[in-house]
């Protein structure tokens, strides 16, 4: 038995939740490291050459999904920058214990998706409703009939008309380009759900290539990296198709009269690698910054996959590596541990430490792989915090903290936001300028900051 895991949880033979918590741990750490990383993508380039086989990049297209669409414009100008054979699936999206919340994943698609699409040069026209029904069964029917060389020239073309609402254009792409019936369609489906299935993953929008998975044009900047890496870059000297903005405060300040607020959660590794961007981005704008953490979605009751957890540990990890953001030695706090930090929270905030207990809570549980759960491990983040052990120790049952994290969801849920972490941009009236989930949205919040201080300075 591991002397860490004996330091830090007791043995293993006491107490087998701990050891589960323990293998946990050191399973998700061995697989975010970057030699780890490495040594796979170095193992599939080499089955590649050794079967003199194409760079095969497979697309899970979901027809009335926002994000999709916004993908599915990248297909044509991905082939023709890089060596690639793009093969493209039809399938339905998350279901089940991977989308708790399928209703409000779509319709957060199409709000987010109206808001990035010019952000990222593309087109988004459907604005905040649904696609006619009639019209996302008539595209799917057309998308389905295509092999895959006709999906990259003409899928962006379907789904424009359709998030458009163009029945017009429907019926003439239906006319060029033929279309199945409607069991033709339901076995495309089929197959490529089987397919996403077989490779591990839930999610439409999503890019596989050579064992890895890239979600939408979010993270095609992670995907043209390697393959410029393995030499399948046919245009050289040129940036990215769809480069990460930047997390840029601007030449603006704020007086206090916008307000930011943070949703994060002690158990995300999202929020790991952005709470302190997040409170920093609030800092240099002079934006008011409001921390309304709450608890950890599996703590709530929401269940969560394995194929879930280790996409997103293993995402988190490549995000941070680009951000330079300290990550991937991590030990589970889940449960007690969360439990007994929130309990110290709001003596925290009465020190002015709220904030930095979350931080240094996150960065013992997620880069330096500190079992919060003992009391030597809780001890190293409060004092990492700025705070006194002993007077800790005191507040350790305390219960104030559950009906303030209780609010703090309802808050979140109406804002029709529910993940971690999420941010909310609200004016000096209190309305809701910008309302969003996800760390990779940090840039956005940044640039609509200085939108609204523009705009404040112009009137």
């Amino acid at each position: 038995m591991s002397e860490q895991f004996k330091d830090q949880g007791g043995a293993a033979t006491s107490n087998p939740s701990r050891l589960l918590r323990w293998l946990t741990s050191r399973f998700m750490t061995h697989l975010s490291q970057r030699s780890v990383v490495e040594k796979r993508r170095a193992k599939a380039e080499r089955l590649r050459r050794k079967n003199d086989a194409p760079h095969v990049v497979e697309y899970f297209h979901q027809v009335e999904d926002g994000y999709s669409h916004l993908a599915i414009q990248m297909l044509e100008p991905l082939c023709r920058r890089y060596d690639i054979r793009l093969v493209c699936h039809l399938v339905s999206g998350p279901r089940g214990a991977n989308s708790p919340e399928p209703d409000l994943l779509l319709r957060l698609s199409r709000y987010d998706a109206g808001l990035v699409a010019p952000e990222y040069g593309l087109d988004f026209p459907g604005g905040n409703d649904a696609p006619d029904e009639t019209c996302r069964e008539q595209a799917a029917r057309i998308l389905a009939a295509l092999d895959d060389e006709a999906f990259v020239a003409h899928g962006a073309g379907v789904s424009t008309a359709l998030w458009r609402g163009d029945r017009q254009a429907l019926a003439a792409l239906e006319k060029d380009l033929g279309s199945a019936d409607a069991a033709g369609a339901a076995a495309r489906l089929a197959a490529g759900d089987a397919r996403l299935a077989q490779l591990k993953h839930y999610s439409g929008a999503m890019f596989f290539y050579g064992g890895e998975w890239y979600w939408g044009v979010d993270r095609l900047y992670h995907l043209e990296a390697r393959l410029g890496d393995v030499g399948a870059l046919q245009q050289s000297g040129r940036d990215p198709l769809v480069p990460r903005p930047p997390i840029e405060a601007g030449p603006l300040r704020d007086n206090g009269r916008l307000t930011l607020e943070v949703y994060p959660s002690l158990r995300s590794p999202y929020t790991a690698i952005s709470f302190d961007r997040a409170v920093k981005l609030a800092q240099d704008t002079g934006v008011n910054l409001v921390v309304r953490p709450v608890l950890p979605m599996v703590m709530r009751g929401v269940p969560a996959t394995r194929q879930k957890g280790i996409y997103i540990f293993t995402d988190t990890a490549r995000e941070a590596r680009y951000a330079g953001v300290p990550y991937g030695n991590f030990y589970d706090p889940i449960g007690a541990p969360v439990r007994r930090a929130y309990a110290l929270y709001p003596w925290a905030c009465e020190q002015g430490k709220g904030n930095a207990l979350i931080s240094a809570f996150l960065n013992c549980a997620f880069a330096r792989g500190v079992n919060a759960g003992t009391d030597k491990g809780l001890r190293e983040v409060v004092e990492s915090a700025g705070l006194d052990w002993d007077e800790a120790r005191q507040h350790l049952k305390d219960t104030d903290w559950e009906p303030l994290l209780e609010e703090n969801r309802l808050a979140m849920y109406k804002h029709g936001l529910w993940g971690v972490p999420s941010f909310r941009l609200a004016d000096e009236n209190g309305q809701t300028r910008l309302a969003l989930w996800g760390q990779d949205r940090l840039w956005l919040i940044s640039r609509h900051i200085q939108r609204l201080l523009a705009h404040r300075a112009a009137a």
